[in-house]
């Protein structure tokens, strides 16, 4: 027997978090930098022995929506195990991630040829349609893409990826430090939240949807001219207007490590996806990189190794006995 085994990356959003999100994407157009890092949600699916599907997963969250996904493709008689390398609730975009494995998984089970855009769209759909969790569309195209993206959202998602020098790469994986903050968040509160704020036409709220839109294409232009330390100074402009979208987004503890980043010489930061918790992205200074991330761990120890990941989602069919 042949088994699948399918690898989506999660995601540092630089920039335009919340535009992606509907009804602010469809009326406004949204814009998000973001990009892909290897930390991965890994699916491996098989025949099952008894002919009924399961699902194997340690969090609930993938598991809904690995049913929702078997229920979906029509595939029966499988067996879906589920397995990630990063925090639950971290803000990498790590159920998206999952979705858009299992589905890559079921896709290559039945034959079908990888449409990266289609997986995305059809992993969003699952979390929000069938599982009614609120969010937008940027996880999923990083989950199925990888490497540095400028997404364009309006009626339909436009994906243009960034090209920058070995070194900016380099630069990027010494400088960017991602700090877990060990504190848990419920993102699709914030993100209702939010949405009522925008629908509400609350000034304060639409003033920063739109400069936090005008910064994501500012960092794309200068990932793209190998800048980061502009990009880390965009960043940090971008998280006053983010933390102003709501009182639950910015945290004692995530203001103090970016206060005491700042004070050690980054260039930037920001907490990843929804906030309240989860991780926190710090760019460094060039020459920075020791006492920021000496001067962030006596608040948060857990710090995450940065790899940019290339490649998006991956499937292979592999023996069932490999445990590759």
């Amino acid at each position: 027997m042949t088994a699948i085994v399918a690898r989506a990356p999660t995601r540092l959003d630089f920039g335009g978090g919340w535009t992606d999100v509907p009804p602010y994407s469809e009326e406004e157009g949204g814009f998000v930098c973001n990009i892909a890092i290897a930390r991965y949600a890994t699916v491996r699916l098989r025949p099952s022995l008894d002919g009924e599907s399961t699902i194997d997963t340690r969090r609930a969250t993938d598991s809904a929506l690995a049913e929702a996904a078997v229920r979906r493709s029509g595939v029966s008689g499988v067996t879906i195990e589920i397995a990630s390398d990063f925090p639950l609730g971290a803000g990498l975009g790590g159920s998206s991630a999952a979705g858009v494995a299992v589905n890559g998984a079921l896709a290559t089970w039945r034959g079908d040829s990888i449409d990266r855009a289609a997986l995305a769209e059809q992993s969003r759909a699952i979390e929000v349609q069938d599982l009614g969790v609120p969010g937008g569309r940027q996880d999923h195209y990083a989950a199925a893409f990888g490497g540095a993206l400028a997404l364009t959202f309006t009626d339909d998602t436009r994906v243009r990826r960034l090209s920058f020098s070995r070194e900016c790469k380099e630069a990027l994986e010494r400088r960017c430090i991602v700090v877990y903050t060990g504190e848990s968040r419920i993102s699709g509160d914030t993100i209702t939240a939010v949405l009522d704020a925008y629908r509400d036409r609350n000034r304060q709220v639409l003033n920063a949807l739109a400069r936090m839109k005008a910064l994501a294409r500012a960092m794309a232009d200068e990932l793209c001219a190998n800048d980061v330390d502009e990009l880390g100074e965009l960043i940090w402009e971008h998280w006053q207007h983010q933390r102003a979208l709501h009182p639950s987004i910015p945290t004692p503890l995530i203001d103090s490590i970016l206060e005491r980043a700042r004070a050690a010489g980054a260039r930037g930061g920001k907490a990843l996806g929804a906030s309240g918790g989860g991780c926190v992205l710090i760019i460094a200074g060039d020459d920075s990189v020791n006492r920021v991330r000496a001067a962030v761990t006596e608040l948060a120890p857990n710090i995450m190794p940065v790899v940019i990941d290339e490649a998006g989602l991956t499937c292979m069919r592999i023996s069932d006995g490999d445990q590759s």
